[in-house]
């Protein structure tokens, strides 16, 4: 359904700084069916990507290919199978109701209002407005907001959405039920999603695969599992009571499998990726020269955000070295 060849992006520098070359050589494919996410740390590209796939932003080279369609010569006809809901962008009229926001978004992509009764009920249905349903946008929360805008996004029936940041500034029980909408929209509608997110967790919860960029290169493409699979290192968390001294500190961070997760008058927390065990009797030998007391040593699951920061320092941590999976 997309196919995104060899993009690359090149921005003119700011008062007389060199150019800055925001997207290089980026190819990756999604699938029919398909929810992919687009990952990346701030200023990897991830954006610069989004609006070249959704046609804002034209490629300096590479193309983008929406159900065959090439985005730059067949503009149209590729529109017409994308539909997006950008961070940042207001994606709503406030002062339209969630009907009226329907209406007009499908109008604007060339529906008949007349014609959408059907699918008026079943999007209101399926993202649970029934209530607000002559509410103005203004007046909902944040949540309500960013479900309606989904909505209004899916009422085209584009058969690939794109979503920036889509649990962003959402409480934890608004954030869980855009997870299980999305994950909806795949399994009883067949839309192709792509989503871009700093939470690691919703992509852990929702995505089939990740894609990962990093100063403009991909640097990973594999299935969720996969990446959990590979890098399953055994990592421990150490709680030790009161502060690290500034020799402690210095000494453990020197070491590239430890973290200082937190500190605190409560406590300093130790995070230990046991790739050499060796690695552990080293930490114990840094606490034990002040004395440190060790309150607990923990298993910790694998995760994705975990696995996200491995694999960038291990591409060092600029996409240097391509490491696709």
């Amino acid at each position: 359904m997309l196919k995104v060849e060899s993009l690359q992006k090149t921005y003119p520098g700011r008062r007389g700084d060199p150019p800055v070359k925001a997207v290089d050589s980026v190819t990756f494919q999604v699938k029919e069916g398909e929810l992919v996410g687009l990952l990346g740390p701030n200023g990897a590209g991830k954006t610069t990507i989004v609006k070249m796939i959704c046609g804002l932003i034209r490629p300096d080279q590479g193309q983008v290919l929406i159900n065959g369609f090439n985005m730059t010569s067949a503009r149209s006809s590729a529109l017409e199978n994308i539909s997006a809901v950008l961070e940042g962008n207001r994606n709503l009229y406030w002062r339209l109701t969630v009907r009226e926001n329907l209406e007009f978004f499908a109008a604007l992509k060339g529906k008949n209002p007349k014609t959408l009764t059907s699918d008026m009920e079943k999007y209101i249905d399926f993202f649970r407005l029934e209530e607000k349903i002559n509410v103005e946008a203004r007046k909902l929360s944040r949540g309500m907001q960013q479900k309606l805008s989904i909505a209004v996004a899916m009422i085209a029936n584009s058969p690939i959405l794109v979503l920036d940041e889509p649990t962003l500034g959402l409480d934890v029980q608004a954030s869980n039920e855009i997870r299980v909408l999305l994950k909806r929209a795949v399994a009883e509608e067949g839309r192709t999603i792509i989503l871009t997110t700093h939470d690691m967790s919703v992509v852990q919860d929702t995505c089939e695969r990740a894609v990962i960029i990093s100063d403009g290169r991909m640097i990973a493409d594999d299935k969720v599992h996969n990446f959990l699979e590979l890098f399953k290192a055994k990592v421990y968390q150490i709680r030790i009571r009161g502060h690290l001294t500034e020799t402690q500190r210095l000494a453990l961070l020197s070491m590239n499998e430890v973290a200082v997760e937190s500190e605190s008058h409560e406590g300093t927390v130790l995070s230990v990726r046991l790739e050499d065990p060796k690695i552990l009797y080293d930490v114990f030998a840094v606490l034990g020269q002040e004395n440190s007391f060790i309150e607990s040593i923990d298993r910790q699951a694998n995760n994705l955000e975990r696995v996200f920061l491995e694999i960038l320092r291990r591409s060092g941590g600029g996409g240097q070295e391509t490491a696709v999976i």
